[in-house]
């Protein structure tokens, strides 16, 4: 085995775990419970597509594939960037406490009254 071998096995191994990767972010993407689940779930799969069009540019010695990663980069960047300003707020609101709940689960003796 000569080692042009050896990379040509290596760069197919890891295109072979992204394509599972990407799949599983897929998944992940389309049933995560919150917002920000998708968002990051969104971000990994324009990274791992991005490691994917540089693997694919080494293994077929094509340097314009080099370029069109570099672009995915960018929209893939600004795209993330418009899902979390739409969808995650900027101020979020801070818990309220509820007195009557406090006073009613402190246990014997205590109040919340006397707290500084």
């Amino acid at each position: 085995m000569t080692i042009e071998q050896a990379y040509h096995t290596l760069y197919g191994g890891a295109l072979v775990v992204l394509i599972l990767l990407i799949g599983a972010m897929v998944i992940r993407s389309i049933i995560g419970p919150r917002s920000t689940d998708r968002i990051v779930s969104v971000n990994m799969l324009g990274t791992m597509t991005i490691c994917s069009i540089a693997i694919l540019s080494v293994l077929l010695d094509e340097g314009y594939l080099a370029d069109v990663a570099m672009i995915y980069a960018m929209i893939s960047f600004v795209a993330v960037l418009m899902m979390a300003s739409m969808f995650v707020p900027s101020k979020p609101k801070a818990p309220e406490l509820d007195r009557d709940k406090e006073q009613e689960t402190a246990p014997a003796g205590e109040s919340g009254g006397d707290r500084k």
